[in-house]
């Protein structure tokens, strides 16, 4: 089986694909301090957990945003598990054409979740990812990366403003029943969520002048169901997997190509 491995600054999200069936999924904190013993530990009690063994593992592919990561995670599948990861970057086969200036300062996460929406949703599409950052990915009809918008995520722009100003508390992100809130709580929910859907949907409403109104709008991550609990009409579809679905269709190009 395939383990995709898709490495966030927060989270690490985990997957084993048994061909394009996705069989189990699960997630573990991005602690920069583990060490690869530990990643090693955590990946054999999940395993075990739901009944599989690293003996179930025979191909491993990773997308990470956290490049002080990549050697431990590296070191912890080859030294655990016995195998080599591919690492996704620009310069594996993705199927799609890059057309990003520096093509390797594209984030692999960014990478596999676009060719994800292009191979299920077809293009012209426009990926959104809602996580720490919020990412804006535009693909054209013929599958070529065009670029896209990087903006600060939800709970970022949050956190950002509960430790620059001392008198707001840390709230959850929960929608409030009106924009106009009543109290510092619902003011700040409000200014957040409300914020927040007016920038992911003015973006989108911006690239459509390029790509067109007919572009699908895919969007992924941990924050979108936060706005999704309203009426999102410039959103088409909600696939929570969509990055570790595009790792394994690279993982699957890649096989092809050694072949």
């Amino acid at each position: 089986m395939l383990l995709a491995m898709d490495v966030g600054n927060t989270n690490i999200k985990l997957a084993l694909f048994d061909g394009n069936e996705m069989r189990s999924s699960w997630r573990i904190s991005a602690t920069v301090s583990r060490t690869a013993d530990e990643f090693g530990i955590a990946f054999r009690e999940i395993f075990s957990a739901h009944g599989y063994g690293f003996s179930d593992v025979d191909k491993i592919i990773v997308s990470s945003v956290v490049p002080t990561l990549n050697y431990t995670l590296e070191h912890a599948c080859t030294y655990y598990m016995h195998v080599k990861p591919l690492m996704v970057s620009a310069l594996v086969n993705t199927g799609l054409t890059i057309l990003y200036t520096i093509p390797k300062a594209l984030g692999a996460d960014r990478i596999a979740s676009s060719v994800a929406a292009y191979r299920l949703y077809g293009g012209p599409c426009i990926v959104v990812d809602m996580g720490t950052a919020t990412t804006f990915n535009a693909i054209s009809e013929k599958g070529e990366f065009l670029g896209g918008a990087i903006a600060p995520g939800m709970k970022t722009s949050l956190d950002a403003l509960v430790s620059n100003a001392s008198q707001l508390p840390l709230v959850e992100l929960s929608l409030p029943s009106s924009p106009i809130g009543t109290n510092t709580i619902t003011n700040m929910q409000s200014g957040i969520i409300y914020g927040y859907r007016g920038l992911v949907e003015n973006i989108i409403k911006e690239m459509k002048k390029q790509l067109g109104e007919k572009a699908k709008v895919i969007a992924t991550g941990g924050m979108t169901s936060v706005i999704l609990s309203e009426n999102t009409e410039f959103i088409d579809y909600y696939d929570r997997a969509l990055t570790l679905k595009g790792l394994q269709m690279i993982s699957e190009l890649n096989e092809r190509r050694k072949a």
